[in-house]
């Protein structure tokens, strides 16, 4: 099978952690040791969050005074695929898995999105009111409360191509693991016959399902931090949903900042594909894979 796996920026640097590289790569040592044998059997696509990097990596170019101004977010988004794409080939490798790949991909996105001007891309670590207004103030942030605090919010216009995808598909064929879109690649916008990046963080999810779509993959996996799509998540119905049709999953609502492009991703490519996806955990990804466990998605 050809299977694309979405892992959150959050399984490799959990909340509350300090930001430093080695809990991040015992994490991402996890995670491939979970990849790795579903890449000995199958062609694998790894799509990987970037939230908490590059908010760090930001907020480090924002406070350098030795930079007259802030690095691009888009920059940032290719810094963090470089590094976090070495931490998961490396990892991979180890695991003997056959060989692996980074690509820097380019996502191109409209220059006329609404998601422009409303920002709802969490990025960066979570951090108290007074800290987060305080950060606001001094580089210009739009912040929002968080599930544990507030967060940093920016642009995510939605993909409409990954620019890199024809060469995924030619190493995919050579049998190659793929780490493709990290972060949900670098935003870009086409414009007389070139590719110009454009500040903002594109969805990795909604990058993942794109990818799959048009990489003709069997099956979409969304790997996070909860055992599946949860509803009345924190009240007293609160309920793992195991198996959901597209219609029923698409008519309820889920945050925007975390399970809501999960969501749109899964039933993106279940509706218009026919196959299967799923939304699980990273520690249950074998269950996920056969079907036995996080919620399972149908058409």
């Amino acid at each position: 099978m050809r299977i694309v796996v979405a892992i959150g920026g959050n399984a490799l640097l959990r909340r509350g952690e300090r930001p430093d590289a080695a809990p991040q790569r015992r994490h991402v040592a996890a995670a491939a040791a979970a990849l790795a044998d579903i890449a000995r059997e199958h062609q694998v696509v790894v799509v990987h969050g970037n939230g908490p990097q590059v908010g760090l990596l930001a907020l480090e170019s924002g406070s350098d005074p030795s930079l007259s101004e802030p690095y691009p977010l888009a920059d940032l988004v290719a810094e963090s695929q470089g590094l976090i794409g070495l931490w998961l080939q490396q990892a991979l490798l180890a695991e003997m898995a056959g060989e692996v790949v980074t690509l820097v991909s380019q996502t191109v996105v409209d220059p006329e999105d609404g998601a422009f001007q409303v920002p709802t891309k969490p990025i960066g670590q979570v951090y108290d009111e007074l800290s987060a207004r305080r950060f606001a103030a001094w580089h210009g942030w739009t912040i929002q409360p968080d599930r544990d605090g507030w967060r940093r919010v920016v642009a995510s216009p939605l993909p409409i191509d990954i620019v890199e995808l024809p060469v995924a598909a030619r190493l995919l064929d050579a049998g190659v693991t793929v780490v493709l879109a990290g972060g949900g690649g670098v935003p870009v916008v086409h414009r007389d016959g070139r590719y110009e990046s454009v500040d903002a963080v594109v969805d990795k999810d909604r990058a993942a399902a794109l990818a799959a779509e048009r990489l003709g993959a069997d099956l979409l996996l969304v790997i996070t931090d909860v055992e599946g799509v949860i509803r009345d998540f924190g009240g007293p119905a609160e309920k793992v949903l195991h198996e959901v049709s597209v219609a029923e999953l698409s008519s309820m609502w889920f945050p925007a900042g975390s399970m809501g492009p999960k969501v749109e991703a899964v039933c993106a490519f279940t509706r218009r594909t026919g196959r299967r996806s799923a939304i699980g955990s990273l520690d249950q990804i074998d269950g996920v894979l056969a079907g036995t466990s996080g919620t399972q998605l149908r058409r």
